[in-house]
């Protein structure tokens, strides 16, 4: 570790609070052993430093990132702000010191440490991003789709495009349970906003048959002869399984206790505009 201090910062957890802690470091010419947020309980072993966010401190270290680096490295540092990265706060301050020496090589300078942390990180936030427009399953509930996700990576602000480009009339809702964050939508206005908890009511018939629909389809097209659990686990890890409807079921072979309902759905079903799970 490239520190030279005792020191422990503490910020609000924002992204100008950790622009604030990179002013910091330079006006008192220190870097710190880490940085922490403010809630947690202060070490007793280290001397602790309380950040206070200055809009006008941040907004001057974040002018000079594009100008000293390049674009491309504030894009890597927003995006490295969002990963489940260990110390990821003192890992872009560090990468962000060896940035303002080296200018904007320093985003090829994979074999240092500083960097490649970082960028092995946004991958895998990338990549989790990226699985997640495909593995959220989405249920409705009062003409609202409703969509839960339990993500190791803050992935909500990299899916905001994707979704609300592909439902653009549509109001929808997403939770992300690991960060207590969701994404609200109604036709061209989106937000991310704290979500601690989220209670839905019970699924009605309708969206009970929909979901065994997608069940049925989902055992319909698979092959038994290339059952491969290995694979699919690689491809599609346990972890997003929970909140799948694929795998949300009991035992059971699919139920045809209501036929009518089934065959007016499918009757119906280029008519729907929110089809749930597709």
């Amino acid at each position: 570790m490239y520190t030279d201090s005792d020191l422990i910062y503490y910020y609000d957890g924002s992204f100008d609070g950790l622009l604030c802690c990179v002013f910091e470091s330079y006006d008192k010419k220190e870097i710190p052993l880490d940085i922490r947020l403010a809630a947690t309980s202060h070490s007793q072993l280290f001397s602790g430093k309380t950040i206070q966010t200055d809009l006008q401190k941040a907004s001057r270290v974040l002018a000079s990132i594009p100008q000293k680096l390049g674009s491309a490295a504030l894009n890597f540092i927003r995006r490295a702000f969002l990963t489940c990265l260990d110390q990821k706060e003192l890992h872009i301050l560090l990468f962000l010191r060896l940035g303002y020496s080296q200018g904007p090589t320093v985003m090829d300078m994979l074999t240092d440490d500083r960097v490649n942390k970082l960028s092995k990180a946004v991958k895998h936030l990338e990549k989790e991003s990226h699985l997640l427009t495909g593995f959220l399953r989405f249920s409705i509930f009062n003409n609202v789709l409703v969509g839960t996700i339990a993500p190791k990576n803050f992935v909500l602000p990299l899916m905001v495009q994707h979704f609300c480009e592909r439902y653009p009339e549509e109001r929808f809702l997403i939770h992300d349970k690991t960060h207590g964050m969701g994404l609200i939508y109604q036709p061209y206005q989106s937000a991310v906003i704290p979500i601690d908890t989220l209670e839905m009511p019970e699924a009605d018939e309708t969206e009970h048959a929909y979901r065994e629909l997608w069940q049925l389809f989902y055992d319909t097209i698979a092959i038994e002869g290339r059952y491969n659990p290995k694979c699919r686990r690689s491809h599609m890890p346990m972890r997003y399984w929970k909140y799948m409807t694929e795998f949300d079921r009991p035992p059971k072979k699919f139920k045809t206790q209501t036929p009518e309902l089934h065959q007016q759905l499918l009757i119906e079903q280029p008519k729907q505009k929110g089809l749930t799970s597709w």
